[in-house]
């Protein structure tokens, strides 16, 4: 193993320096947040003992663990979610194994989020409304039906933008850069304020269903431009040997095309995942409290003001965590692919 840190990192002087300097940041970074989180860290008092300490007020992060990662979820049905996100981290871990890459893959992952779903909602008398939803499990609900969702309707946009057909292609294009011309967090207004002025007297539609078509929108423009990307990537003679063997469009897109494409846009699929996953936090602004939002919610409490820098970094830990395994799996699926072509 040091042989192999030697080669990489240790390899001439250029190399030596330039990684004795990260090395030295990252042990002070390091060593400054362990000496703020655990040596002067208050594991155990009050807001006024946090206040005459000079680390992390862990106990404020105690204190309102559960509201952050829940909400305002009802306490006594809080193992529903708990039960949801250890399936998802389950099916997260089912996924991401090669081995199981096959047609039923799909299926899996739908039954997967219809129990999700009807976990946090219930049924009957131990029905949670919606509004109550809140925390990690309305970010990963947001952020997965998402994806789901507007990465297929983001391969359609980009079939249409390419297409020699005029009225696919103008649709696409006028859709692509509308989406892409206005920030989400006017969609979202959008969704929420306009959408019900729109609809018959006694109709609605459910605040959080609003929230995710507006995120399936915008993401889905996103999406097109990176699939796009790949599809202009592929050379002609891809189409014209398909042509020549005797297939047809359809069968040319989904047999030769779509799968090279898809292959060579991986990291800037993955990224406007990750960055997917992170605007969710922006459904605030029509009274969703996703993770961001209930992390926000937990400094306001009037016994434990002045600690928002140990909520915002409980948050960023789990983004990160989050965020740094789907980078990992999109190093993975890369590599799997490199390998058997």
């Amino acid at each position: 193993m040091l042989r192999q840190l030697k080669k990489k990192y240790f390899i001439d002087l250029g190399s030596t320096l330039a990684s004795t300097f990260i090395l030295c940041i990252y042990l002070f970074v390091g060593w400054y947040f362990f000496n703020w989180l655990i040596i002067d860290g208050v594991w155990v008092g009050d807001a006024n003992i946090c206040k005459n300490s000079s680390g992390a007020c862990v106990s404020f992060l105690k204190e309102k663990f559960t509201f952050i990662l829940f909400g305002v979820y009802p306490r006594e049905y809080l193992y529903r979610p708990i039960l949801g996100i250890v399936l998802l981290v389950i099916g997260w871990i089912h996924f991401t194994k090669k081995k199981n890459w096959n047609n039923l893959l799909f299926v899996k992952f739908l039954v997967l989020m219809i129990i999700y779903f009807v976990l946090l909602s219930g049924f009957g008398e131990n029905k949670v409304e919606t509004s109550k939803w809140g925390g990690l499990p309305l970010t990963l609900l947001l952020s997965i039906v998402g994806v789901a969702i507007s990465y297929p309707v983001g391969i359609l946009l980009a079939l249409g933008r390419t297409s020699k057909q005029a009225v696919p292609r103008y649709l696409s294009i006028v859709y692509i850069e509308l989406i892409r011309g206005v920030p989400l967090i006017s969609i979202l207004f959008m969704s929420s304020v306009l959408i019900p002025l729109f609809l018959p007297d006694g109709i609605t539609i459910n605040k959080l269903f609003r929230a995710q078509l507006a995120i399936i929108f915008f993401s889905s423009a996103y999406f097109a431009e990176v699939v796009r990307g790949g599809l202009n990537s592929i050379p002609k003679g891809q189409w014209e040997g398909a042509k020549s063997i005797g297939l047809n469009y359809i069968q040319t897109i989904k047999l030769v095309i779509l799968p090279q494409a898809l292959v060579k846009v991986i990291p800037p699929t993955v990224n406007t995942m990750i960055g997917m996953f992170k605007d969710t936090s922006l459904v605030i602004i029509i009274a969703l409290f996703d993770l961001m939002g209930t992390t926000k919610a937990s400094m306001t409490d009037s016994k434990w003001l002045g600690f928002s820098v140990e909520a915002y970094f409980l948050c960023a830990v789990i983004y990160f965590i989050i965020c740094s395994r789907m980078g990992r799996f999109s190093k993975k699926v890369e590599e799997e692919f490199q390998r058997s072509h």
